[in-house]
């Protein structure tokens, strides 16, 4: 059975095609102004790399904030319940879930099967998301991608006070005159990330073991401050930010099945 996820998020939209359990291929494009022209994009690029056409596809499911504007999926499911089935699906071992994303933040723990037991969401404040990350690397002038190796060449962690984005950008700034080392800043925006993600987690209750998924799941020094927050290592899928779309194709399979 072939089935697709589409997850349409704030930043970018993924799809994927699965076909029993076996990725074959695999899509993304920046969400900006046109949200449908993204999801064309991004499902065409999938059906290529897997070499199939449309008609082919028996099921798709929609996730993510955009979820309403993929017209042609036959079902949905929320994102939470997306990252969860991903999540046992690649980690049968896992019981939670932690979803950092560009703009907001999940803590999930779940059943063995993938169903979702208890549930938390930081979407108020970047600073529990990519943005924030994002917004730090552009005061401090490096790369987005540059940051989680910048962060792991810093020897000390410099303690970040502010609380809120936009706060915690002047701190930056203030840093940066007072002559603090770039690396380090930017491990000191990643230990107040992990110190957010980390309390989110523990409201919701922390079961191992635990996966980490989501576009920040690409930056190395952002795992490290995560890890070193919580006591242990984190599990992370080769390809993080396609949980979602994962997520959404698996339960894609089971509808098609009738379940």
């Amino acid at each position: 059975m072939i089935t697709a996820g589409i997850d349409c998020g704030a930043r970018t939209v993924k799809a994927l095609v699965l076909q029993d359990g076996t990725v074959l291929g695999k899509g993304a494009a920046l969400t900006g102004f046109d949200q449908q022209a993204a999801i064309t994009q991004a499902f065409q690029s999938a059906l290529q790399q897997a070499s199939l056409g449309h008609s082919q596809i028996q099921h798709i499911t929609a996730t993510g904030i955009g979820h309403n504007a993929v017209s042609f999926a036959q079902s949905q499911i929320t994102e939470v319940s997306a990252d969860a089935k991903a999540a046992v699906f690649l980690f049968p071992t896992a019981r939670t879930v932690l979803d950092v994303g560009a703009e907001e933040g999940r803590a999930i723990r779940c059943e063995a099967d993938g169903r979702v037991k208890d549930f938390a969401v930081n979407e108020k404040c970047a600073a529990g998301a990519g943005t924030f990350i994002e917004t730090m690397a552009r005061t401090l002038e490096i790369k987005l991608e540059e940051a989680g190796a910048l962060s792991l060449k810093a020897t000390k962690v410099i303690p970040m006070n502010a609380q809120c984005a936009v706060f915690a950008e002047s701190e930056v700034v203030s840093l940066i005159h007072s002559g603090v080392a770039k690396e380090e800043i930017i491990r000191a925006v990643h230990e107040s990330m992990a110190d957010r993600i980390g309390a989110m987690a523990r409201r919701v209750g922390i079961e191992r073991e635990v996966v980490l998924v989501g576009g920040v799941g690409r930056d190395q020094g952002f795992i490290r401050s995560l890890s070193e927050e919580l006591g242990f290592a984190l599990l992370v899928p080769e390809d993080p930010e396609y949980a979602g779309a994962l997520g959404a194709a698996l339960m894609a399979a089971e509808r098609a099945q009738g379940g």
